[in-house]
């Protein structure tokens, strides 16, 4: 393919694009298709022969798409949402079409210094303290990071090696092994599966602490826990908090778990990766109170901050803890330029070698909407979830648990788990809209999240009118109603009897 092709195939795609995105409300947001339906579409071996890209395109239309679950439709409600928008769009063929790999300063320049500066331009929009931040003197910084997942596992590692050189210096006579053997993590409940993971990636258990009535980890909870495993002379390293769980958006208590870590010496790290974005509005803030008291911090950009994936955004009050835990430094990674504060070498801050051009599409994503479209972008979905809420409140059928909670509500049908269940089966059947189910003090709930590109109100009552269309299916029988029948036929009952006495 020549360059010329490369310009009529390319305009294709973004027209491609545009179309789709333009057009993505008249679509099921959940495909009709089964496991192994492309399989008998396309050929099991590559051609011997190149394709006309046109071809491709055709075949994108009529194989590919019919196979999209529509992340980006106002219509999909599941799990959290993932950003994306034009600017992000094309940043990302920006980076696609540099090929940067950008695991030090010398790969390019622009690649590493880019990076430094979007950082600390999200930063300060967050309001994190000083001292995350690449601008501040000391050796704190941010970074991008592929996924939470991925910053969640890179603080576990690095509190984990910090605490084997702690101890093993304090103790050398204690083998580094057996050191490891009596580490110990901490999080809650409520936390994110990438949590658990890491613990298991890392060899470090982790235990999930129970959660109080709102479904947040409180710091008398984390203190009990660490005094348990300090009697057994096991070894408190890290502890995984979240603000926004998965479950149900829920904060955990940072003022309260931060001040038990910094008694027992406990690195903390605070998942935000849903909620985090909601810190660029100020009266969010107050949510994350005790941010000061934590080593690492990290939220997902591509879920809430009008920015594709993958890019999540990550910071270290120390992050020359991650360069001794992560540091292998063959001849051929090494140039002149090497630890200056303006060209640190992001292969120290993560786990693979190589690195993608992110940056690229966050600075232009942030420079073309700006700091207010974005406050304005998280307001809107918060007043959505809100306006949503009042939709379900309005039903007797239903009960909202909890309050609205950034773009999340979860809510249920009154009466047993299995009628809610019941519920959203039908609705995914349809595959109108798309939900998920979760699980609140073992009360089963379904999760409504505010997802999409440009979600509107309009969207937001469809919703709600594919879920009363849905529940007129099941059958469902209010509890008042159960109740009632229960107690006519029970009159019934008694008066045959007593009709038959009488006889």
């Amino acid at each position: 393919m020549d360059a010329n092709e490369f310009r009529e195939f390319g305009k294709a795609a973004v027209d491609f694009v545009a179309d789709y995105l333009e057009n993505i409300r008249d679509k099921d947001v959940l495909p009709s298709v089964h496991p192994g339906y492309l399989h008998k579409f396309l050929p099991e071996v590559i051609p011997e022969e190149p394709e006309d890209w046109r071809e491709v395109m055709q075949d994108m239309q009529k194989f590919i798409l019919p196979g999209i679950t529509h992340w980006q439709s106002p219509n999909f409600h599941a799990y959290f949402p993932t950003a994306s928008s034009y600017p992000s769009i094309v940043g990302e063929l920006l980076c696609s079409g540099f090929g940067v790999v950008g695991f030090n300063w010398i790969c390019s320049p622009a690649c590493t210094e880019l990076e430094v500066i979007v950082m600390d331009w999200v930063g300060k929009l967050l309001g994190l303290p000083e001292e995350f931040l690449n601008c501040h003197d000391g050796p704190g910084g941010g970074v991008i990071q592929g996924s939470a997942s991925e910053s969640i596992m890179i603080a576990v590692l690095a509190a984990r090696e910090q605490m084997v050189r702690r101890y093993h210096e304090n103790e050398p006579e204690v083998s580094e092994s057996e050191i490891r053997g009596r580490l110990v993590a901490y999080t809650s409940d409520q936390s994110n599966s990438a949590v658990e993971k890491s613990g298991i990636l890392s060899a470090m258990p982790m235990r999930l602490l129970a959660s109080d009535s709102k479904c947040a980890l409180r710091g008398d909870t984390l203190r009990q826990a660490i005094e348990e495993d300090l009697a057994l002379r096991k070894i408190p390293t890290v502890c995984i908090a979240t603000l926004g769980t998965t479950g149900t958006c829920a904060f955990d208590d940072i003022e309260e778990i931060g001040k038990v870590c910094q008694e027992y010496n406990v690195w903390l790290h605070i998942d935000a990766a849903y909620a985090g974005a909601a810190f660029c509005c100020p009266e969010y803030r107050h949510l994350m109170k005790g941010v000061e008291m934590a080593e690492s911090f990290n939220f997902n950009v591509h879920k809430w901050m009008m920015v594709n994936f993958d890019c999540c955004a990550m910071w270290l009050k120390n992050a020359d803890l991650l360069v001794q835990a992560f540091n292998v430094d063959r001849i051929y990674l090494q140039h002149r330029f090497q630890g200056q504060s303006k060209a640190p070498d992001y292969r120290h801050w993560q786990i693979p070698l190589g690195r993608r051009f992110r940056a690229l599409k966050l600075w232009i994503t942030l420079r073309t909407v700006g700091a207010e479209g974005i406050r304005e972008h998280i307001r809107h979905q918060i007043h959505l979830a809100q306006h949503f809420q009042s939709l379900v409140s309005s039903d007797d059928r239903f009960e909202v648990i909890g309050e609205a909670t950034m773009g999340l509500v979860c809510f249920r049908l009154r009466g047993e788990c299995g009628s809610s269940r019941k519920l959203l089966d039908r609705i995914t059947e349809r595959k109108r809209i798309f939900m998920i189910h979760g699980t609140i003090h073992g009360k089963i709930v379904i999760r409504f999240a505010v997802c999409g590109r440009d979600p509107q109100v309009t969207d937001i009552d469809f919703a709600w009118q594919e879920v009363q269309s849905s529940l007129k299916d099941i059958n469902y029988i209010p509890p008042e109603t159960s109740d009632k029948i229960c107690e006519r036929f029970s009159k019934e009952i008694t008066l045959i009897e007593s009709e038959e006495r009488l006889q």
